[in-house]
């Protein structure tokens, strides 16, 4: 199984992340998306997943749920824009927490759950750089890759 992480593209699709995505199984977007073409765009690379950032204002970002838990084949996965909104209770049998907002990579494991921030790839913002990664393995093995993009 192998998972592209992105989150906060606000509106632009970089050809370095398509280029990671291809060959994913699916990817998980942690919002701020920035419109749907960038969803329809991932959709043609794999299945996605997608949740709503605090900027998905417009008609269609505002039908996103605000969080998602996805059962993925070898993996269930948890998808929430901001860290302070999981919801702890509805993790018993999550394997990958995916969140966003901060534009900072961050990934950690707490009580066997692996939490991911993919960081930004879309619009720089601060002096941040702009980061996605890669899952792969199963329930059991889980290996997360971090993509630093020129």
């Amino acid at each position: 199984m192998k998972l592209g992480i992105i989150s906060d593209t606000h509106g632009v699709l970089r050809n370095e992340v398509i280029e990671n995505l291809n060959g994913c199984d699916y990817i998980i977007h942690g919002g701020d998306v920035g419109g749907k073409e960038i969803i329809d765009n991932l959709r043609n690379i794999a299945g996605t997943i997608v949740v709503k950032g605090n900027n998905d204002k417009d008609p269609w970002g505002c039908t996103l749920p605000k969080s998602k838990k996805v059962n993925l084949d070898d993996f269930v996965v948890y998808v929430v824009h901001d860290k302070k909104d999981i919801e702890y209770e509805k993790l018993d049998d999550v394997n990958i927490v995916v969140y966003g907002h901060s534009h900072k990579y961050n990934e950690e494991n707490y009580r066997g759950i692996t939490f991911i921030n993919p960081g930004s790839c879309g619009r720089r913002r601060f002096s941040l750089p702009l980061t996605m990664a890669i899952v792969k393995g199963d329930k059991d093995n889980i290996s997360v890759e971090k993509i630093i993009l020129e």
